[in-house]
């Protein structure tokens, strides 16, 4: 995988991280102001999310250490 796709999975990761982290927030009536906010649905979308941002960060993270272990 090139460095460039590293770089934009660990991006991608840490959006899709802090969306859900905000989600979970609103879904646990955490952030208020939102017609999310009290509705635990949002609270489980948000924390698969924040599991997805967490591997995407692995993966990035992951392929970059290896690369640097074949040069």
């Amino acid at each position: 995988m090139s460095r460039i796709a590293r770089i934009v999975l660990v991006v991608v990761g840490v959006v899709v991280l802090v969306v859900g982290a905000v989600f979970a927030g609103q879904g646990l009536n955490l952030i208020p102001g939102s017609s999310m906010t009290g509705d635990r649905m949002w609270f489980y979308i948000g924390a698969i999310m924040v599991i997805v941002g967490i591997i995407l960060i692995v993966l990035g993270a992951r392929r970059s250490a290896d690369s640097r272990g074949r040069r």
